[in-house]
């Protein structure tokens, strides 16, 4: 498989690590300040730049009727418009704000967390805590807003806040610290007990491994997907 890596920074750089080991070839790489080789000779593309850049990126190799993975958060305004163009394209896409595996299975146990916990809402409260290095763009991180769209779908919460003030929403407490890949943890807390699971990433390979996983699922097909189409989790 020959693979356009859009956007070369630490993640990038990772997935073309990992498509060296899987025998895959990276046959361009795009960045701000950097180009090389061929776009046109890929058979998919991998998306993980800054937020500014994704629907360029993204659109860029569309026109060219290459599929993409994104994995980029914090662009997420535009994305029914990246949808329509992919279908004018008749080429394939797929989004996911967390291409870990591990982080995926994570998603369907919140979810059934949620469902379990929702006709206990009145006696816990709930919140989410995230952490992530200094460099990270976006806040809270993509991961974060879909845990919460988990929980949210399953109870009667109807949308998230960084305000831990705000009461009727759920609480999302963001913290950018070091070099922390990434860690997500859902708390239930009620006056004599609390419910937590969580999700620590030791390491970005997760990420970048699980995106190559993608792209290979990906190959051929038409249509817009998502994580759960490719592990089957629902």
């Amino acid at each position: 498989m020959k693979i356009a890596i859009l956007g070369y920074g630490r993640m990038g750089k990772t997935i073309e690590s990992y498509s060296n080991y899987r025998k895959h070839e990276v046959v361009f790489i795009l960045d701000k300040d950097h180009e090389k080789g061929d776009l046109s000779l890929a058979d998919v593309a991998i998306n993980f730049s800054v937020p500014e850049a994704a629907v360029s990126n993204i659109k860029l190799a569309m026109t060219h009727k290459i599929p993409v993975v994104c994995g980029t958060t914090g662009w997420l305004d535009n994305y029914k418009e990246v949808v329509s163009f992919c279908e004018t394209q008749k080429t394939a896409f797929i989004y996911a704000s967390n291409f870990s595996i591990g982080v995926n299975i994570f998603f369907k146990i919140n979810r059934i967390v949620a469902q379990l916990m929702h006709p206990h809402e009145k006696e816990y409260k709930t919140d989410i805590k995230e952490i992530h290095h200094v460099h990270k763009l976006d806040s809270p991180s993509g991961t974060a807003i879909t845990l919460a769209e988990g929980i949210i779908n399953n109870s009667d919460h109807e949308s998230w806040t960084l305000n831990q003030n705000e009461e009727t929403s759920l609480f999302i407490k963001a913290i950018r610290k070091g070099e922390i890949p990434g860690t997500h943890k859902i708390s239930y807390r009620s006056n004599i007990d609390e419910i937590s699971i969580k999700h620590k990433a030791y390491k970005r390979d997760g990420f970048a491994l699980g995106a190559i996983i993608a792209a290979e699922w990906l190959l051929d097909k038409k249509g817009v997907y998502t994580m759960d189409d490719i592990l089957k989790i629902d």
